[in-house]
């Protein structure tokens, strides 16, 4: 039995996040709804603003309110670098690293033919004609380590061999503070093969 129509609606509305089923999104409607009736009308004008002024850069695709993002403006990033990401959430977590100073281009996820996700729907063309048209040096393909995302990396890289950039991929392998009998043998064989010397 229902208690609310709208309720449910509501329930059934934030399962729409990622990993919320049935039961958290019950928790957190009766948690706005008892407690945190100004939180959740912060929340709802902030998501309604995000949908109608936050799109995509431009440049590099990642999401943003100006045509152009802060990331692509920043003259003091070396533009012969170009990492190419899925989402703009991977461009986050090498932006916290801090370790990358070059140009993003993030794609709108990976090759999935069986999705009928092809080269153009996740904007490859666009990437290939940035590439081409800026002088980029050294093309990073910072795709996941999944069958798809090496596709993808290995579908990009094709399509640059004969334009002389250096194309590297990062290495996938064991986590800093990992220990190697935790670690599965594809984790193991990839740290393997992307291992470099060691500078003192």
């Amino acid at each position: 039995m229902s208690l609310s129509p709208l309720l449910d609606d509501l329930v059934d509305a934030l399962r729409c996040l990622p990993g919320v089923g049935q039961k958290s999104a019950q928790r957190m409607a009766f948690h706005l709804l008892e407690r945190g009736r100004d939180g959740a009308g912060i929340l709802a004008d902030t998501l309604a603003r995000s949908l109608v002024e936050i799109g995509r850069c431009d440049s590099c695709q990642t999401f943003t309110e100006a045509p152009v993002c802060a990331i692509c403006r920043d003259e003091r990033r070396d533009s012969s670098l170009l990492c190419v990401v899925e989402s703009p959430a991977d461009l986050v977590a090498i932006e916290q690293s801090g370790d990358f100073h070059g140009h993003y281009f993030v794609l709108l996820g990976h090759l999935s033919p069986i999705d009928g996700i092809g080269p153009a729907d996740i904007g490859i063309p666009r990437l290939l004609k940035r590439v081409t048209d800026n002088g980029v040096q050294e093309l990073i393909l910072a795709t996941n380590p999944t069958v798809e995302g090496e596709a993808t990396a290995h579908y990009i890289a094709d399509r640059l061999l004969v334009q002389g950039v250096s194309i590297t991929r990062l290495a996938n392998g064991l986590p800093v503070g990992g220990d190697l009998g935790g670690a599965d043998g594809s984790t193991l064989s990839h740290a393997f093969r992307g291992r470099r010397p060691l500078s003192g």
